[in-house]
């Protein structure tokens, strides 16, 4: 129960505060290239409208009805809900980091506890970085690489295939690091090595045809942003948890 305890709260701890310092990072890296993105699409979007506005009465002229599709194509009142810009839009972006930190965090601690439990030692801070490094290869570099982080006005291939190969890459990366860590031996390094590759390989799914008024050094560097705010994300998360998880498992063996 003493560990699980110290799962529990390290894994809160740590992922509050990886979330309050990463949604700050955001606030000077990533935000302002997805705020110039949305002008962009905003503008696109404009410019489409306009343009099947205008074609609709020369369609109409043919002998074509394409009443119902304009409204049911065009009708933008009908947008999806999303927070206003500002102080709303930030706190749903806080609550969404340190939410996702606390699950990450929670992952961690319990290799920690399995770890911990099984050499008898305790998880020093240097060791939990390298598994927050291991974190960022599986969860970022992994995928980024078949996947790049996108800017919204970006065409991008089918929602289901891109999260059907960026779970299969996630899953491969982390078997095949975690046969190479742990097993050290000739055939489990081949077979590490191997999962590594296959995702790429096989390849992700690509939009065949990519229009998009985005400017592709704006999209390189929003890749690079991304990138780096997960390095930081990733680094801080291994080495918190590991220090806090440490402390509360202490305790924990303490005799009242």
């Amino acid at each position: 129960m003493g560990t699980f305890r110290s799962i529990v709260f390290s894994s809160v701890i740590a992922g509050f505060i990886v979330g309050l310092i990463v949604t700050v990072a955001q606030q000077f890296g990533t935000v302002p290239l997805i705020l110039k993105a949305e002008v962009f699409e905003k503008a696109a979007e404009t410019h489409q409208h306009e343009h099947d506005s205008a074609a609709a009465p020369q369609a109409a002229a043919a002998g074509h009805d394409h009443a119902g599709h304009s409204h049911a194509d065009h009708d933008h009142g009908a947008a999806g809900w999303e927070p206003r810009e500002g102080l709303e839009r930030n706190a749903y972006t806080a609550v969404a980091n340190v939410l996702t930190a606390i699950g990450f965090a929670l992952l961690l601690a319990g290799f920690f506890a399995v770890r911990s439990g099984a050499t008898g030692e305790s998880i020093s801070w240097h060791e939990g970085l390298l598994w927050g490094l291991a974190g960022f290869a599986v969860f970022t570099i992994a995928p980024g690489l078949g996947l790049p982080p996108e800017l919204p006005g970006v065409p991008t291939a089918p929602l289901l295939s891109r999260q059907i190969w960026w779970l299969a890459a996630v899953l491969a990366t982390a078997a095949g690091l975690a046969l190479i860590a742990f097993r050290r031996t000739v055939p489990a390094a081949i077979a590490g090595v191997i999962l590594l590759t296959l995702p790429h390989l096989i390849g992700a799914p690509e939009q065949q045809h990519v229009e998009t008024n985005v400017p592709s050094s704006l999209s390189h560097q929003f890749m690079v942003a991304v990138t780096l705010t997960s390095l930081v994300f990733w680094s801080l998360l291994g080495s918190l948890t590991s220090t806090i998880f440490a402390r509360f498992d202490r305790n924990a063996d303490r005799p009242a």
